[in-house]
């Protein structure tokens, strides 16, 4: 294989000796033909009937158009048999035509990232290990917590309660779920969570109990809400630690991303062992999870895609769905009557919030960052989410374009999905299940979700996960004079690096753990170091 100089341009050279050959052939095929010692006489009547004259001459057509095809052949073998990438078509989905770069796009999309064979790695220093014998042997003081917001926002804060246990040297009562009261959700940690699995996985780390036991049931909890940021573990020790050994019960809220992100080696070590390890959902929303993810299968590989296109999270974010201004006006309204939902900076307009990548994408956004990453037609898509504001509507541009579009609500059979219709936390369970076990998984908005299944997946082996990169791409979306083949390389450019290749969490400050489990949590496959956590 020849290449050109020419950067835009590859050849394909044809060896000289098949162009001679073929050439050569056909001329001596030519010359073998003995002429005729004398020119013959026409005659009409004998040429009529004389079938060896009508013979020849069919021989000699043939003969000739052979010749013919030969000097085309190889005129174009020799000079102008080339691939060009920069004479591939695109159509206006932005594929390119030929059937074999379809079918390379295809396979392109579904590739995963280079894992660099990095596999969970945590094995915990002696001292940690010898602190653990006198933490199990205390079993005067006691930790409870109270967790709020959505299941990925209570597995957060769950999270953090086990490492501030750890810290306080106390044993940790099974953290208790606020009623939320947005879904309306009564779920326990036992609804949601493995207990026992729980316990037993951390019965190396921190003694955890289902309830207060008998001896401190009539203590007075000393109760305390967190509201300092980026909290250590020396803050820890000197806010709570006294407290905590006089009356032997502390009662703690408001632990959301409270603790701070930067801890020591074997705290963050902690972290990614209950978030990976001891936080296994419990038995029957993971056989039905399961069972959702094996349906998705059946017919190839799927994509995941957490939609937040819920009429709360357009309103705590102050954006817009973009439907109509029926829709908008709806959004205004509810952010008027309950302006405490509204989480995003309130002096910023929603111009500003969507340029600034604050916004969750839309259908149409979502479509058409998918189709410029490569995504096939005929992909298989499960949609992680709550009803969107707009129902079906809000959908139509990605159904349309990906036929092969379904939620847990389209996969389960009747009566499945019955014990679970009215608990959040365990449909949001569901959807975490399909989502970290599919082929490739991308989120609309970062939030809780998308967060903890990327984490989840780097801790996995680094599966493909597309982390949209909202900021850069919202004026190319915006821009409807953008050629389609132009704007698919520019949107594939922008997530090079952005698919799911391990990136290290010490690159920037403050990064969780549990999103960039590199390098606290993981460590390459051949490193002495490396320890699987027991599983039970």
């Amino acid at each position: 294989m020849a290449k050109s100089k020419n950067k835009g341009a590859s050849f394909i050279s044809v060896p000289s000796q098949i162009i001679t050959t073929m050439s050569s052939t056909s001329l001596e095929s030519l010359l073998a033909f003995p002429p005729p010692k004398k020119p013959p006489t026409f005659n009409p009547s004998s040429f009529v009937k004389a079938p060896a004259l009508w013979f020849s001459l069919l021989f000699f057509f043939a003969l000739f158009g052979m010749l013919r095809l030969g000097f085309f052949l190889k005129l174009d073998l020799g000079t102008s048999c080339t691939i060009s990438d920069s004479q591939n078509t695109f159509s206006s989905n932005g594929y390119v035509n030929s059937s074999l770069d379809k079918g390379l796009s295809n396979g392109e999309f579904w590739k995963q990232p280079n894992g660099l064979v990095l596999r969970p790695c945590l094995g915990f220093t002696e001292e940690y290990r010898r602190e653990t014998g006198t933490i199990m042997k205390d079993k005067n003081k006691y930790l409870m917590v109270v967790v709020s917001g959505g299941m990925n926002q209570q597995r957060n804060q769950i999270v953090d309660a086990v490492v501030i246990a750890r810290i306080l040297g106390a044993s940790l009562v099974v953290p208790i779920l606020q009623i939320n009261l947005v879904w309306g959700d009564e779920s326990e940690f036992s609804d949601i969570f493995d207990m026992e699995h729980f316990k037993r996985t951390l019965a190396e780390d921190v003694h955890v109990v289902s309830s207060l036991p008998s001896t401190h049931l009539m203590s007075r909890p000393v109760e305390e809400k967190m509201n300092s940021l980026n909290v250590s573990p020396r803050w820890i020790r000197s806010h709570y630690h006294k407290k905590l050994s006089r009356e032997g019960v502390l009662l703690l809220r408001g632990l959301d991303s409270r603790l701070s992100k930067d801890l020591p080696p074997d705290l963050q070590k902690l972290r990614c062992k209950v978030a990976f390890h001891a936080l296994r959902f419990a038995h029957s929303v993971l056989e039905l999870g399961n069972k959702i993810a094996e349906r998705m299968r059946s017919k190839g590989p799927y994509i995941a895609l957490h939609l937040r296109m819920e009429k709360d999270v357009w309103v705590r974010t102050g954006c817009l769905p973009g439907l109509s201004r029926e829709f908008d006006e709806v959004v205004h309204q509810e952010r008027k009557l309950r302006p405490e939902l509204l989480t995003a900076k309130s002096n910023m307009s929603y111009h500003e919030r969507k340029l600034a990548g604050l916004c969750p994408l839309n259908a149409m956004e979502v479509t058409r960052l998918l189709k410029a990453l490569g995504a096939p037609r005929d992909a298989r898509i499960y949609w992680a989410g709550g009803e969107p504001l707009g129902g079906k509507q809000a959908l139509l541009p990605l159904i349309q374009e990906f036929p092969h579009f379904y939620n847990k609500g389209d996969l389960a059979l009747p009566g499945e999905l019955d014990p679970f219709a009215k608990k959040a936390s365990l449909m949001a369970a569901i959807d975490y299940i399909v989502s970290e076990n599919s082929d490739v998984f991308m989120p609309s908005h970062g939030g809780n979700m998308g967060r903890a299944i990327q984490g989840h997946r780097a801790y996995a082996g680094h599966k493909k996960c597309i982390t949209p990169n909202k900021r850069q791409i919202l004026p190319y979306l915006m821009n409807h004079s953008l050629p389609e083949a132009e704007f698919n390389r520019i949107i594939r450019d922008l997530h090079h690096d952005l698919l799911g290749e391990p990136e290290l969490r010490t690159s920037k400050p403050g990064r969780d753990v549990t999103k960039y489990p590199f390098p606290d949590c993981m460590c390459n496959k051949s490193s002495t170091q490396s320890e699987w956590p027991k599983e039970s």
